[in-house]
């Protein structure tokens, strides 16, 4: 027994030397020097998927709409059904900004078969775009993102000086209640583990990633992936358009920013292991082998460290498990305090992060019992169970 749980403690430590050093520095997290401005600015056009956004869309719309952009810039709202009032908003939203002109409501038709609801209100948000032609670069943005006036000018000199396809920023998500506190922070930091965005960014490697709340792409880009209905039926669509891109010899980059933010709140923990539920064993591709092995890998990764380092401190203080157990959680520790940081989080919670990752091993064990009972990838009423990321 004694040698099989040295034999974790190693294992858990050589995991954690692998992730500081070997895994494209994920944990370096922070915000990117800003790119110098083009000497045009391109025409863009912003689409935004709204179902039932009554509570976020007002501050959304008029966030797009005060953009300080010198080029052409036009808000397009995909009013998905929604039963709330969610265009009267955004229409008085623009009116209040003087800009009605610039914002376009669209209804798209029932969503069709083989689509996920998000995507199917991208491509009719797209199909007024391309009709006029007049956009050069599109905006694909979610309802409840509060945009920083010069977010819209900064990505697009990133794309235009890095001569890139697609630019994406992950916005800071809500940091209040003490849910958001204690599981937001982990949410980017093992999403960045993942798809480690230095990866992401190198147009060598394979790795592709977006994040679906702010995403600039050419139009160019789009039509040589097929559109929208490329990716219809994913439902993880930020990264599935990711790797489109970057397949097709796009190049890709994926930052983080402290200034434009996401407005929806998760006040109590369940909010934050829905948000996790709904997708997580997407990105196993439904695999029960995938689950079994992730399920196994947390344990070792996350939860050997604390449970050894403290049971060797209780029964065998000194002895090599326990010390090797301790290495590891304090790498993980420190590997964590970066984005903590980031969040102006102090580093206090950062030996919790074992803690975090059983809620969210649970979350996405959760995920799958909500797959095998038909109710996988539910939001605001639609049950999306299509397939995972291509």
């Amino acid at each position: 027994m004694t040698t099989i749980l040295s034999a974790l403690a190693l294992l858990s430590l050589a995991v954690w030397i692998y992730l500081l050093l070997g895994r494209g520095f994920f944990w370096r997290l922070g915000e990117p020097a800003p790119a110098l401005p083009p000497e045009r600015w391109p025409s863009v056009a912003a689409v935004v998927p709204a179902r039932d956004e009554a509570e976020v869309i007002g501050r959304a719309v008029a966030s797009l709409l005060s953009q300080r952009y010198q080029g052409e810039f036009r808000v397009f709202v995909v009013d998905d059904h929604s039963r709330d009032g969610t265009a009267d908003i955004a229409r008085a939203a623009a009116a209040s900004c003087g800009a009605a002109d610039r914002l376009t409501i669209v209804a798209p038709p029932p969503l069709p078969a083989g689509w996920t609801g998000k995507l199917w209100a991208m491509s009719q948000g797209l199909k007024p775009v391309e009709a006029e032609d007049r956009s050069d670069l599109v905006l694909f943005t979610d309802a409840d993102i509060g945009h920083d006036p010069d977010n819209l000018a900064g990505l697009v000199a990133r794309l235009e000086a890095g001569r890139l396809d697609m630019a994406s920023l992950m916005v800071k998500l809500r940091c209040e209640s003490f849910a958001e506190r204690f599981l937001i922070p982990a949410f980017v930091f093992f999403f960045a583990m993942l798809y480690p965005f230095a990866w992401s960014n190198d147009r060598r490697a394979r790795t592709a990633a977006a994040a679906g709340g702010c995403i600039l792409v050419r139009r160019e880009a789009m039509a040589r992936i097929g559109g929208v209905e490329r990716i219809r039926g994913e439902m993880i669509d930020d990264c599935a358009l990711a790797a489109a891109v970057k397949g097709q010899g796009g190049a890709i980059w994926l930052g983080l920013t402290q200034h434009t933010v996401s407005l929806r709140p998760y006040p109590e923990i369940g909010d934050v292991w829905r948000m996790v539920a709904r997708t997580a064993y997407t990105q196993l591709r439904y695999s029960p082998v995938l689950l079994a092995f992730t399920v196994l890998g947390m344990i070792v990764t996350y939860l050997v460290p604390p449970l050894l380092t403290v049971a060797g401190l209780v029964f065998a203080v000194g002895s090599p498990t326990t010390w090797a157990a301790l290495a590891a959680w304090v790498l993980m520790t420190v590997s964590f305090m970066p984005i903590l940081r980031f969040y102006g989080i102090t580093f206090a919670w950062a030996p919790l992060l074992p803690a975090v990752a059983f809620i969210y091993l649970a979350a996405t064990v959760d995920s799958a019992r909500l797959h095998w009972r038909g109710k996988g990838g539910e939001w605001k009423g639609r049950v999306q169970q299509l397939r995972g990321r291509a």
